[in-house]
């Protein structure tokens, strides 16, 4: 009986090791997002919350004044700032969104690998709490309320094991789903549809064709998910 709860408690210390943590989690993440379908649409709302939270704080850092932030069911989200309706701070504004979820994962994965779970718990829950209080939909504060239950479920009820897995998977969704985005959108602009999207704002805040605008989001993704990438896979190389 000793010798089964000994070989028992082996096996879970061993699928919590950082290397299996890591290459699980991050295969259910890049699977969640080219699957697509309900599981895509479902998280992809975590996303359009860091969306709009980094217009948010981006507007708030170059001196406008955030008026409200909106979510909706279609995963779309909406923040509205007030302020000079053109120069370097209204661009920077419209450039955060796309890039923000990638940066923020990117962040995440630097602090995973310097064994900072609780931080990322701690970001979260403020990243949230300010957004619920700009929120200024029924959706929007439905959805952010759920994902602080979620948070906090994770963070005060959870056992330690569990604390880890999701913030890899968190890190790891943040890096793979803030890409797809950048797709999606080049996919609907050349159908005609997104015209008043981030892309087309700065184009015309810019005089740069959206079109390259995409390109700058697309590549700033991928260049977040490759430096994550190397954060959290070092555990693999020792």
């Amino acid at each position: 009986m000793a010798a089964g709860t000994g070989t028992v408690g082996a096996a879970l210390e061993q699928a919590n090791t950082p290397s299996v943590i890591t290459l699980v989690t991050g295969g259910i993440a890049l699977l969640v997002v080219l699957a697509g379908g309900t599981p895509w649409r479902f998280a992809r709302n975590v996303i359009t919350i860091v969306h709009e939270a980094g217009h948010a704080l981006a507007a708030v850092t170059v001196g406008r004044r955030l008026r409200s932030i909106r979510l909706h069911s279609d995963t779309s989200g909406v923040t509205v700032s007030r302020g000079k309706p053109e120069g370097p701070g209204m661009a920077f504004t419209a450039l955060a969104g796309y890039v923000a979820p990638s940066v923020l994962g990117l962040l995440f994965a630097s602090l995973v690998g310097a064994d900072l779970i609780t931080t990322v718990l701690v970001l979260v829950a403020l990243l949230l709490l300010g957004v619920l209080i700009m929120v200024r939909n029924a959706y929007g504060v439905f959805t952010v309320v759920a994902s602080a239950v979620v948070l906090g479920l994770v963070a005060l009820v959870a056992p330690k094991m569990v604390q880890a897995p999701f913030v890899y998977l968190l890190t790891w969704f943040l890096l793979f789903g803030g890409v797809r985005p950048v797709v999606e959108l080049q996919l609907k602009r050349r159908r005609g549809q997104a015209r008043d999207s981030d892309a087309d704002q700065l184009s015309r805040l810019t005089a740069v064709p959206a079109v390259l605008w995409v390109l700058v989001f697309g590549v700033l993704t991928a260049s977040c998910v490759i430096a994550g990438g190397l954060w959290l896979l070092q555990p693999l190389a020792l």
